[in-house]
Order: C-alpha cells, then sequence, then structure tokens
C-alpha cells in the first residue's frame, strides 16, 4: 500500500514547522509510521545543496536546477522508499515553494519550472498540502531575532508579497490538493483545523 505524501508550505515565519512537528504526533498516535524531512535538503546530498542555496550568490537559473538537483535525489532515495514501503511522508517545503520564492519572488516565471517539475516527479504530487498564509509583515515580525537569516529570509517585505501571491496562484491552480490556514490563529485554532483534516485523510 503506498503511504501518503503531506507538505507543510508558507514564507518565512508562518509557523508551519512548529505545527509540521504536533502533526506527525498525531499520526504517530494513531499508530502511523512516519518519515519527517524538508527541502531543500533531506538526503545526505540534498543537504549540502541545501547549504549552497542558503548562502552562496548565484543566478536564478543555478537556484532552480539546485532546487530540483537536491529534489531528484531526495525522491529518489528517501521519499520514493518511503511511500513505497506504506509510510507517512511530511514533508517541510516542496515544489510548491519553488514556484513561490523562485518563480514569483525571483521572477523567474512558471513555465521552466513547470518543465522540471513535470522531468523531477513524474506525476508524483503531494496528496495533501497546507499553506500557512500570513502577511508579509506580520511574518517579519515573527522572524525577528529568533535566528540569523539565510539568503531567502533577508528579502524584503515586496519579495514576500511576491511570494504569497505565488503561493495564492497555485491554491487556485490545484484548490482540491490544498488547505489554506491563516496563521495569524491562536495555536488551539490552528490545531483544530489540522486535527479535522488528519480525520479526512485517515478515513
Amino acid at each position: 500500500m503506498r503511504g501518503r505524501f503531506i507538505t507543510f508550505e508558507g514564507i518565512d515565519g508562518a509557523g508551519k514547522s512548529t505545527h509540521l512537528d504536533w502533526f506527525a504526533d498525531a499520526l504517530r498516535a494513531r499508530g502511523a509510521t512516519v518519515l519527517r524531512t524538508r527541502e531543500p535538503g533531506g538526503s545526505p546530498l540534498a543537504e549540502r545543496l541545501r547549504g549552497l542555496l542558503l548562502t552562496e550568490a548565484m543566478s536564478i537559473t543555478t537556484e532552480i536546477l539546485l532546487m530540483f538537483a537536491a529534489r531528484q535525489d531526495h525522491l529518489d532515495t528517501v521519499v520514493g522508499p518511503a511511500l513505497a514501503r506504506g509510510d507517512w511522508v511530511l514533508c517541510d517545503r516542496f515544489t510548491d515553494s519553488t514556484f513561490a520564492y523562485q518563480g514569483a519572488g525571483r521572477g523567474a516565471g512558471g513555465e521552466h519550472i513547470a518543465m522540471l517539475e513535470r522531468w523531477v516527479q513524474a506525476g508524483l504530487q503531494p496528496d495533501r498540502t497546507y499553506l500557512f498564509d500570513l502577511p508579509p509583515e506580520e511574518a517579519a515580525r515573527r522572524r525577528a531575532g529568533a535566528r540569523a537569516p539565510d539568503r531567502f529570509e533577508q528579502e524584503d517585505l515586496d519579495f514576500f508579497g511576491r511570494v504569497r501571491a505565488g503561493y495564492a496562484l497555485r491554491v487556485q491552480q490545484d484548490p482540491a490538493r490544498f488547505v489554506t490556514i491563516d496563521a495569524r490563529q491562536d495555536i488551539a485554532a490552528i490545531r483544530a483545523v489540522l486535527q479535522g483534516s488528519i480525520d479526512t485523510l485517515w478515513a
């Protein structure tokens, strides 16, 4: 039986990683075998590429190609085998982030990203994607002082506004896959939404 592939998306500061940990624990409490992973990264090679992507200046073409190189290795060595075992794979970011950050944020557009998506993923899409939506101004306040910002977190509010719009476009293109969560809500309200969603996934 093929496992479930669940992704968590949102601009930096939206709080998705905290809720991802809770989601994994909730699934394990039901007896699921859960793999928690992330992009870029998730495999030894992809983690090395992540280090370059978050710290080194590069052209947008190089950035997109490195993203998908990391994704290919991640899918081949981690995600694909886990799904084949019947595991639930929870991934902090996936290709929606590439459309939002590189496509919309950096202005690369979606044509070449879509081509690479078809080639690398060979039809694989998440079973469900949770988008934690938050205004860029609020996200910036949450990020302030949390840690030293990486190359993406250093971008300005206009950049994150474009990223947010890029995510909104992805939701319009595939509404059945997405659950959009207002990340301004308190933790209890967000987890109530997630709990209800787990019930539908488990059915």
